[in-house]
């Protein structure tokens, strides 16, 4: 049963809940009046509920759909301006021990070399995007307990924060990496990270348990409530995302509405960002695989929808 405040994944990501919503954004695509109450809603800033959302996004009626992309500008500018924070990403290492069937860092991935970065190379690829302007990165590692431990992680966090190169220093230094546990959460807001980011990748948890046959990564309900954990570890300030591709974009899109509703209504604060990642070709991964990648225009529409949720 649906309870957004609930700490169980299956509870505050509730997949009856996200059927009847779509259901109910199906049913209501054509009545032009409650939609346009919610665009008159969402012009307060105030935020849109999940189901509102999601019937804004089936909308197909031209004219409104232009007064959605033209809200969403609206509101980006009021609250943002026009300011683009840069991020670098830094790949520490790609070692991992799962078996995402849509990362070429899989662990049977045999076509790649793989790589993990000393601290002396970390410290030259920093000093290297320092010179390039960067002040912000996202460091990125596969999962693999023995190769990229916590104290790795750690370590070349240390190492970054400790550069100080012509141009100045890193200023913040957000993370990527696999859920873990509370008392990992809290050593990494004590290391003094930014932003702690992780993708739900799909809330369909049929499908990702599918598209995660085999590594920690696999178990669900852990993955889900990641950013749970990260704020009882004192960590307020998370990222989350989906891959568009992975599901129906629908479902997910849902889905990651709930989510941020949820660590509202748990912790007191949603989302610091919410990453639209779509499926793309890599390596030993092709797109014609997942049936449900989107189009240009529909990407278009979900970042326009989420601004104005």
């Amino acid at each position: 049963m649906y309870n957004v405040s609930s700490k169980q994944a299956e509870e505050f990501i509730d997949h009856q809940e996200i059927l009847d919503t779509l259901d109910y954004a199906r049913t209501n695509k054509d009545n032009r009046a409650l939609i346009e109450s919610l665009l008159e809603k969402a012009a307060s800033c105030k935020g849109l509920s999940h189901r509102e959302a999601a019937l804004l996004l089936e909308c197909d009626q031209p004219d409104l759909t232009e007064r959605i992309f033209h809200l969403a500008r609206e509101i980006k500018q009021k609250l943002y301006g026009n300011r683009i924070v840069m991020f670098a990403p830094l790949y520490l290492s790609n070692y991992c021990v799962n078996g995402c069937v849509y990362c070429p860092y899989h662990a049977k991935n045999r076509t790649i070399a793989r790589k993990k970065l000393s601290q002396e190379e970390i410290r030259r690829e920093v000093i290297a995007l320092q010179d390039m302007g960067h002040k912000r990165l996202a460091l990125e590692a596969g999962e693999d307990p023995l190769r990229n431990p916590i104290d790795y992680i750690l370590e070349s966090i240390q190492t970054i924060y400790g550069i100080h190169h012509k141009n100045g220093a890193i200023r913040r230094v957000n993370v990527n990496i696999a859920a873990t546990t509370v008392e990992n959460y809290r050593r990494l807001r004590d290391a003094g990270i930014g932003t702690y980011i992780l993708f739900q990748e799909t809330y369909h948890k049929g499908n990702y348990e599918t598209l995660h046959p085999t590594g920690p990564k696999s178990k669900y309900s852990y993955h889900t409530e990641a950013m749970d954990r990260a704020m009882e570890g004192g960590i307020d300030d998370v990222g989350i995302g989906v891959l568009f591709g992975l599901n129906t974009y629908r479902y997910d899109f849902v889905g990651l509405l709930m989510h941020a509703e949820h660590l509202e209504a748990a912790f007191g604060v949603g989302p610091h960002t919410i990453s639209v990642p779509r499926i793309c070709p890599a390596d030993d991964i092709e797109t014609k695989d997942f049936p449900n990648a989107i189009s240009d225009e529909m990407f278009c529409r979900l970042v326009a929808v989420i601004r104005i949720a």
